[in-house]
């Protein structure tokens, strides 16, 4: 299962919330770059960058900050938030991520979602299926929907999807434990290769997700606040 630290940007300075409330900013760092640095002096290899200007702004803002990443570390760089247009997806790729997740975009835009998927391929395209009580979320994370969100998922692979960050709200920056039996419904549910992200606190959430079948877990918060250390991440 791959590791995947998450950065958080506001206004260029790497940040978390709780429960995806911008009320709650913390910031950490005012230089992303030596976070990622950091990532990758104990052996990680892959980044979540979330532009949370962007996702609130519905285009990206934050396209510096994944540019400098990109250019002086090897993390390969999954980014996402405000990514809605043609234009929005080609400059990420352009300023070097990896990966873009996109969220909003497949809920209220799914024609261009689906035409992403088609022309960059399913390696190159995650699904953000964010859920609260099981309903997508959009616009970081600032609007809900009716629609569930294994449903969504199962919607998508039919378009060959095939990478999903599913993160429960609800969990997020709470240190309290994932959603493990959300996880174990969508992996039984759909054949998909699922990041898991939001509650992480400790190493045996990261056994549980594992256990479970998850592809990929996001952690966040726990590192920020010292409760899985980076040499800890290494050896898992």
């Amino acid at each position: 299962m791959r590791i995947i630290p998450a950065i958080d940007i506001i206004g260029g300075k790497c940040v978390r919330l709780t429960k995806g409330d911008y009320s709650t900013q913390k910031t950490y760092n005012e230089n992303p770059l030596e976070v990622a640095k950091e990532f990758q002096d104990f052996g990680i290899t892959h980044l979540h960058l979330v532009d949370l200007d962007g996702a609130k702004a519905s285009h990206v803002v934050n396209l510096k900050t994944l540019e400098t990443i990109a250019t002086h570390t090897d993390l390969k760089v999954d980014f996402g938030g405000g990514i809605k247009s043609n234009e929005d997806i080609e400059s990420v790729f352009n300023a070097g991520a990896n990966q873009i997740t996109g969220g909003s975009i497949a809920v209220k835009n799914p024609e261009t979602f689906i035409n992403w998927i088609e022309k960059y391929g399913t390696e190159k395209i995650i699904l953000g299926a964010d859920c609260i009580n099981r309903k997508i979320a959009t616009h970081g994370w600032q609007n809900t929907s009716e629609m569930d969100v294994i449903e969504f998922i199962k919607n998508y692979v039919e378009k060959s999807i095939s990478y999903v960050i599913c993160t429960d709200i609800s969990k997020d920056g709470m240190l309290q434990g994932t959603s493990n039996e959300l996880y174990s419904e969508i992996l039984s549910e759909a054949d998909v290769k699922l990041i898991a992200s939001g509650g992480v606190s400790c190493l045996d959430d990261l056994h549980k997700v594992k256990e479970i079948g998850c592809e990929g877990a996001i952690v966040g918060k726990a590192i920020y606040e010292g409760k899985i250390s980076l040499k800890e991440l290494r050896d898992f």
